[in-house]
């Protein structure tokens, strides 16, 4: 399975890059939880810091979503801090 990664704001300031292509095992049922978590554990604890704070905000293919989401191969999965008005 393969996923287009997005990181917007300060996300991607944080991680030196705005998109990644990630082929992911089959045999596992992956939701952006599990995805951060990956991601962390792949490239350390700032990754687990921007990725898994409490209001880390998802999108799957552009529709927000909750952490548990099932991924699906094909889709691009976005990670982004709150947005707030002003």
């Amino acid at each position: 399975m393969h996923v287009q990664l997005r990181f917007f704001a300060r996300i991607r300031e944080a991680l030196g890059t705005g998109q990644i292509t990630l082929e992911l095992s089959d045999d596992v049922r992956w939701t952006p939880r599990l995805l951060a978590e990956h991601l962390a554990s792949e490239n350390g604890e700032l990754w687990g810091r921007e990725l898994l704070r409490a209001n880390t905000l998802c999108a799957v293919n552009r529709t927000t979503v909750d952490a548990e989401t099932a991924l699906s191969n094909g889709d691009e999965v976005a990670f982004f801090p709150p947005v707030t008005g002003g």
